[in-house]
């Protein structure tokens, strides 16, 4: 790996960084993952990965949200990409905490607020999993690969 190579990648959706998920994206609208886009992959990066995570939860960190073997050529996904069923192209969803694959909205318990964070790396392999893998599997699998990374924050609270 290069020294001149980015570490850290640039996340933009509809919202900013500690700013509110707008309602669209959650249990309490359409339940559709939001755009994503992203600057400054490095060269050499052979496929991305995007883990959405709600760390807040009362029962301990909630996935709600596995996208690996993104093709690294890609600068984003498109409003709904999270859908289970959704067209080939855009990465191999993996499962979330409600035991289905796919984005699944934030939805914390009336009264507190929560942070949920979307991670993205950018690895120097396609991981060698199946369709549906966990999020265990996937962080697994990326160690010792991750060029870059990058992460936005964003709140909701019902």
């Amino acid at each position: 790996m290069s020294d001149n190579l980015p570490t850290q990648i640039e996340l933009i959706s509809s919202f900013t960084e500690g700013s509110k998920i707008p309602v669209k994206y959650t249990c309490d609208g359409e339940n559709i993952s939001p755009a994503m886009a992203w600057t400054d992959i490095p060269k050499n990066t052979r496929s991305l990965v995007l883990i959405v995570d709600d760390p807040d939860a009362p029962g301990g960190t909630w996935t709600h949200w596995v996208v690996y073997n993104i093709p690294s050529q890609l600068t984003g996904l498109a409003e709904g990409a999270g859908a289970p069923e959704r067209g080939p192209g855009s990465g191999e969803q993996g499962q979330n905490s409600a035991g289905g694959v796919g984005y699944t909205g934030p939805c914390p318990p009336e009264g507190t607020l929560h942070n949920y964070a979307f991670k993205l790396y950018a690895l120097d392999i396609r991981l060698d999993l199946a369709a549906g893998a966990s999020r265990e599997q996937v962080e697994a699998a990326l160690q010792r690969h991750i060029l870059a990374e990058g992460q936005l924050t964003g709140t909701y609270e019902r």
